[in-house]
Parts: C-alpha cells; structure tokens; sequence
C-alpha cells in the first residue's frame, strides 16, 4: 500500500470516527420527541417551557465551540473529545433525576451542551486538515452528518425506551450508551503530524485551488479573522440558515400533532424522516458545494427556505407536510457542511478549531432565537403560523448577505506581523 494510500485512509477513519462521535451527541435534534412528553401529563409543561433545555443547549453547544475549538488546535482532538463523552453521560444521568425546567435546563441545557460544543468542535478540524481544498466539502459533510443522521435512529429509539421504561430512565440509558461510544470513538481521531501536506487537487482542477503567492497570509488567527466584514456576514448567514431549521427540529412532533393531525406513529416518523434528509443536505450540499462553489450553493440553499417556508402554513396533511420538512431539513443540513468549508477557504486551516468555532456562535443565537420565537407564537396564537412567515423574510435577509458576499482581502506577512505586535 502506497503512502499516498496510507494517509487517505488514516483521515477517513478520522472522518467516520468524528461521524460517530456526532451520531451519538446528535441526541440533540431529537428533542421534539422528549418535548412531545414534557407537554402531556404528568409533567404539562407549555410550549415555551418545553423549549427552555433545548434552547440552553443550543446556546451552550455554540458558545462552547470556541473553547473546544482552540483546544483542538493546541492539544488535539482526542482529549477533548474524550472531555465531551464524560460530560456527556454525567448531563444526561442527571437529566433523568431532574425533570423540571430549572433542573432540565442545567442538566441536559448546560451539562450535555457543553458536551455538544466540545464534542462537535474537534473532529471535523481534525479530518478536514488530512485532505487538500478539493474535499473539504465532502469531508465536513461526512463529519457533520452524524449529528443530522442520529435522529433517524434517535427518534424511534427514544419512543421504544419511552414506552418502556419512561421518561427519567430514558435520560439514563442513553447517558451511559454514549458517553461509553464516544470515549472509545475518540481513540481514532487525531490531527495529522505538523509536517504534513495532504494530497493536491487533481491536475484538471488544480487552477482553482492556486497556491497563494509568497508572502501572503494563508492561515489568519482569529483576532485577523473577527475584524473582516467576512466573518460579520458569515455570523450573520449561519445565524438566519440555522434559525430556520432549529425552529422546526425543537417542535416537529407537536407541528405535526397540530398542524396536519398526524397519528403519534406519523409524528416520530416525521422526526426521523427530518434527520435522513438532514443528513442528505450535509453530504449533498458537501459534493455540490465542492463542483458548484460553496457560495453558490449557499444561496441555492437560502432560496429553498424562503420558497418552502412561504407556504409550509398551508401544509395541513401529511403528504406536504413531510415534502415541506424534508425540504427544510435538507437546506439546515447543508448549512452544516457549507460553513466550515467556507471558514477554511477564506481563514486557512491551522486555527480552524477556534475559526469555525467563532462563526459556529451564530448557531446558538439561531438555537435560541428559533425555538423561543417558534414557543411564543404557538403560546400567543394558538398555530405556528408566523413563525414560519419569520424565517421565510430572514432567509430572504440571507440570500442577499450571500450574493454581496467576497473572499477577505489577502494580508502579507509583514502586515501580519504589525498587527499581532
């Protein structure tokens, strides 16, 4: 086996360990079945309080990104991650002893968030760095997609454990399942040595990855990155792509239950069919991101939420209603995989832990901004209805923040140097 060989598949078992990893804390995007309990008897929280933990958690996931990410850059993955298991099984077992707003909101919304944004931060880092430009969509996908995928078997899994041993057992089960997966699953991620140089881009296509010319800064730090009109408008685009799709993943089982009178059967189904296509948008959009340009494919993708969220108030069946959130679920999870791909092309890889983690705060404001606005209207006006009328004009806001967006322009060492001093 040639050298060559031996490097791709070190990075894409990095890739499906970061996989697994994220199919385990992906928990998260199957919070509408948890909630669906949380609004029934015995407990009989409100929608609003129903989404407390899981905006906590959002917020928390995306905060602690940036900490995570700067650990990933300075002592590797593996640490961290491993950091993320424990913290992972200690939030959920406690989840299952403290079933009220506060207690769930520290819990499960602090605890396991922490465990989110650590565990999230480190792997798609670690596999993007062993491969060249040309694939670092379709590698983010990948990495990303497990936190899409995990619903699929999180949602019937989470109704099976529901049924039979309730809801505090549930939290526990599950606490222990993945802090066990993700400590062993992190023993197979690790950066690549520092004087690695991953495999070029094909000759056919290697014009448009030119290296840059001499002197220039490839690999910016974060306190270069975050003066950029780039990184504001990159904020500000995640933060509208997400607020979207996280609005529907907090409340999906009730919108089903009440806006199409689905069957409690239709309404998991609708949750798992929500992350297939989640998972799709990751590894769809990370191939037509790296043929078509991940601009591109970002407006592509803003234009689908304002279509689909224009009319999703007029899906009152089942049929148009899973066409609708398969749609929406395959735009989020594209903006999963497009952000990352584009913080390396414009800030470089060497601090992308810390990079992306900075960009990847704009989740959290649409992590907490999404399901409280979504709660709100379903409390004041008895449907979701304006919510959805909400996203539809901020992804407008989004299209046009993405067709006015350029690449950052290129510093020089000496200026680097001058501003770091």
């Amino acid at each position: 086996m040639s050298k060559t060989q031996d490097v791709g598949n070190r990075g894409m078992i990095v890739a499906l360990a970061g996989m697994g990893v994220n199919l385990a804390l992906g928990v998260l995007y199957s919070w509408g079945a948890f909630q669906g309990v949380l609004v029934t008897d015995p407990y009989n929280w409100t929608a609003t309080q129903s989404q407390i933990p899981y905006m906590i958690a959002c917020f928390i996931f995306a905060t602690s990104m940036v900490p995570g990410g700067r650990l990933q850059d300075s002592i590797g993955p593996r640490t961290v991650i491993v950091a993320a298991g424990v913290m992972a099984l200690i939030g959920m077992v406690l989840s299952g002893y403290l079933i009220t707003p506060v207690g769930l909101s520290i819990s499960f919304g602090i605890i396991f968030g922490l465990a989110m944004g650590f565990g999230y931060a480190a792997p798609t880092p670690a596999a993007v760095k062993w491969f060249g430009p040309h694939k670092r969509g379709l590698i983010s996908g990948i990495v990303v997609s497990g936190f899409g995928l995990a619903g699929i078997y999180v949602a019937p899994l989470v109704r099976y454990l529901l049924a039979q041993y309730g809801l505090s057992q549930t939290f526990v089960i599950l606490g222990i399942a993945y802090g066990i997966v993700i400590v062993v699953l992190a023993q197979f991620i690790s950066n690549p040595p520092a004087s690695f140089k991953p495999e070029p881009p094909p000759a056919n296509i290697a014009h448009k990855f030119a290296a840059k010319a001499k002197g220039v800064v490839v690999d910016w730090d974060y306190k270069q990155m975050i003066k950029t009109p780039q990184f504001l408008g990159l904020w500000a685009m995640f933060c509208i792509g997400t607020f979207a799709g996280l609005l529907i993943i907090g409340q999906l089982r009730s919108i089903g239950l009440e806006q199409a009178l689905l069957s409690d059967d239709l309404a998991f189904w609708l949750i798992s069919m929500y992350a297939l296509f989640n998972w799709g948008g990751r590894i769809g959009c990370g191939i037509i991101g790296d043929k078509l340009g991940a601009r591109n494919t970002l407006i592509a993708m803003f234009v689908l939420q304002v279509v689909v969220f224009a009319f999703f108030g007029t899906f009152t069946t089942a049929v148009p209603l899973f066409i609708g959130t398969a749609l929406v679920a395959f735009a989020f999870g594209g903006m999963l995989t497009i952000f990352p791909a584009i913080t390396a092309n414009y800030f470089g890889v060497k601090n992308l832990g810390v990079n992306y983690g900075l960009v990847f705060t704009a989740w959290g404001g649409g992590g907490v901004f999404g399901p409280l606005v979504g709660g709100i209207v379903r409390d004041m006006t008895g449907t979701y209805g304006l919510s959805y009328t909400i996203s539809a004009v901020l992804s407008v806001i989004g299209i046009i923040l993405a067709v006015t967006m350029k690449a950052p322009q290129e510093i020089h060492e000496e200026e680097s140097a001058a501003a770091k001093a």
